[in-house]
């Protein structure tokens, strides 16, 4: 067994390094106009990211901000791919705590949109979502919410976890990229509590008989 096993790590070994010298190869035998034409892709990506990234400005990404009204969030989820929303009381801590690295990952995150929500003011939702704990956050991906983190379950079950964890958490979710090689505290990484099924985001005027992911 142990000699089959080597056999195979020096395989291995083998097709790494010949995939290796191929690139190479291929990078060695590029001649100017070779490094042009690479150079102009790199431009035209570069630009297309800029170009997105300014339209995602131009949508309130960048920054974390309080809806009025439950309507809003609906006209949201129609412009933005990705959204972030928390559905918070006035009198909870912990939702202060989530408001201080949401602030934080709105910023750097411009891919989504981050926003939050006062569970008074939005009673349709809160019953459609059948959002019970507070603080939730809903993860929108398509106008559709993929996921929710509720409460602190996923996120240590304590008040201090880092803004990394949270952002890793919400990255399960599609809504937003960040670093894989990124491991959240004591080495354990947060996992989906719940995977529920998706729900379109509509107006309280949609007839539920159109509805196809209604439960």
């Amino acid at each position: 067994m142990e000699a089959v096993l080597q056999q195979k790590i020096v395989e291995a070994t083998r097709h790494v390094e010949e995939q290796l010298d191929s690139e190479i190869a291929k990078l060695e035998n590029l001649d100017v106009k070779d490094f042009e034409e690479l150079r102009e892709q790199r431009l035209k990506k570069l630009k297309l990211l800029q170009q997105q990234k300014q339209n995602w400005l131009s949508q309130g990404h960048g920054e974390y901000s309080e809806l009025p009204e439950e309507k809003d969030l609906f006209e949201i989820s129609k412009k933005s791919k990705n959204v972030v929303c928390l559905f918070y009381k006035d009198d909870s801590p912990r939702c202060e705590i989530l408001d201080h690295h949401l602030k934080i990952l709105a910023k750097k995150h411009v891919e989504a949109k981050f926003c939050k929500l006062n569970v008074m003011r939005c009673p349709f939702l809160t019953e459609r979502l059948k959002i019970k704990i507070i603080p939730t956050v809903a993860l929108i991906v398509n106008s559709k919410t993929t996921d929710f983190i509720v409460g602190f379950t996923d996120l240590g079950n304590c008040d201090d976890f880092s803004t990394e964890t949270l952002e890793y958490r919400i990255s399960l979710s599609g809504a937003i990229t960040c670093d894989s090689n990124f491991f959240p505290e004591d080495g354990k990484k947060p996992w989906l509590s719940h995977v529920p099924k998706p729900k379109t985001i509509r107006g309280p005027n949609t007839s539920n008989s159109d509805d196809s992911d209604e439960d």
